[in-house]
């Protein structure tokens, strides 16, 4: 079976999710729709940069681009600074761009189908690829994955963006998503009743086995984290939109009062001028670290000491690093959607808390911090959940089983 994959290219949940695809013995091209470097083991690659994609920032690639200029920190600030303006202003232009774009890239994109030939196009999330992937004629099976704002946040963004939307799942014969939120949802946007969908971790699922041995990883962390009495890891960087830290930074003064030996790491945040102005204004120079944008088992091993992880989204689905924090037994506080109650109970194996309060944040980290026996049997309960419905195995069978069918319109079931 041969699949086209429309995605970011840059972005590690698609890395991931080609790992999944090559598990399953599936030929893939990938049609990345930033700039990027050609992934290893595909049968074809191709680029069309939609929605003014040249110019978005991206805290992974503003980082990472950042370390390899030369020239010295004065041109790194440049860039980080220019990442940071473009968070705050691409968005919204790409509200108007974004849709106009995809007619641009039509013609483009269905002399690709015809010359790549596959079975299925898969579309990683809706905006913006999800968009251009619903441009395909009537015949070849369609799939569109959703994250959790592609509904809540994305697709009121403009006029233009609500018709898109729309259109793209009218238009789609498969449906993933990482909550059954989104599917509830997706059916009030036009998505039919009558069409197969799949509810399952985004990513492909959890490398259990990978996961544990990232404690061998914790060697790489410095000192500082090392030795903290309580640490807090924020792992989420910079989403505009969708994850609130200025109510995570404001919060951190508040925790300090009672617990002044408490260390906040922030991922993917070193560097950033958001960051460094939270730090300043509140003076907490030295119980924050601001980290780089981390490989992968860094991540994980960061979880592994840490006590707490905090990611205080207003529009998410199922975030790829809370089921990571989770499988490492770090305590998960989360902001309090729909989305996320599919997955924590608060205070038995996690807590979830107003994402505009800080006040009731800082209670939640003080809370948990304080109480182990809290943690403790978190750590358990969310170790069970991630083996029984986010391990990789076991995703990656669902993923097959629901391509095959995609496959077969004759075999196609209504709700997977």
């Amino acid at each position: 079976m041969h699949i086209l994959l429309i995605a970011d290219g840059r972005s590690p949940t698609t890395r991931t999710y080609l790992r999944t695809l090559y598990a399953l013995g599936l030929q893939v091209s990938l049609l990345s729709t930033f700039p990027c470097s050609e992934p290893d083991g595909l049968k074809s690659f191709e680029l069309m940069p939609v929605a003014l994609a040249r110019f978005a920032g991206s805290q992974a690639s503003a980082v990472n681009t950042s370390s390899r200029i030369a020239g010295g920190a004065d041109k790194k600030s440049f860039v980080r600074k220019i990442a940071s303006f473009s968070r705050k202003v691409a968005a919204p232009a790409r509200y108007v761009a974004g849709p106009l774009s995809i007619a641009f890239y039509k013609n483009q994109y269905l002399d690709t189908l015809k010359r790549i030939n596959p079975d299925i196009v898969h579309a990683l999330r809706i905006p913006y690829e999800g968009m251009l992937a619903a441009c395909i004629p009537a015949g070849i099976p369609l799939i569109i994955s959703m994250w959790g704002n592609d509904l809540t946040l994305h697709a009121h963004g403009s006029l233009l963006m609500k018709n898109l939307t729309r259109k793209t799942l009218q238009r789609a014969d498969g449906l993933i998503a990482d909550t059954r939120r989104d599917i509830r949802l997706a059916r009030e946007w036009g998505y039919s009743e009558d069409k197969p969908v799949l509810v399952i971790p985004g990513s492909g699922g959890l490398d259990l086995q990978a996961v544990d041995q990232a404690n061998q990883a914790v060697a790489n962390l410095s000192e500082k984290l090392l030795k903290a009495s309580r640490l807090v890891v924020n792992p989420r960087g910079f989403r505009p939109g969708s994850v609130r830290n200025d109510t995570f930074f404001a919060a951190i003064p508040l925790v300090l009062k009672q617990l002044p030996d408490t260390l906040f790491a922030c991922c993917a945040m070193q560097g950033q001028p958001e960051a460094l102005a939270w730090v300043e204004r509140l003076k907490i120079h030295n119980e924050v670290v601001l980290l780089p944008y981390l490989p992968q088992e860094e991540t994980w091993a960061l979880f592994h000491i840490a006590q707490v992880s905090v990611s205080i989204s207003q529009h998410d689905g199922t975030p790829n690093s809370l089921l990571e924090a989770m499988a490492c037994g770090c305590f998960p506080i989360a902001g309090d959607i729909e989305s996320l109650r599919e997955w924590i109970q608060p205070g038995q194996n996690g807590l979830l808390v107003n994402p505009a309060d800080p006040q009731e944040l800082a209670e939640a980290l003080v809370e948990a911090l304080t109480h182990e026996e809290l943690r403790k049997n978190a750590a358990r309960i969310n170790r069970e959940i991630v083996e029984t419905r986010a391990e990789k195995r076991f995703v990656q069978a669902q993923i097959d089983e629901f391509y095959h069918i995609m496959e077969n319109p004759a075999n196609r079931l209504s709700d997977r």
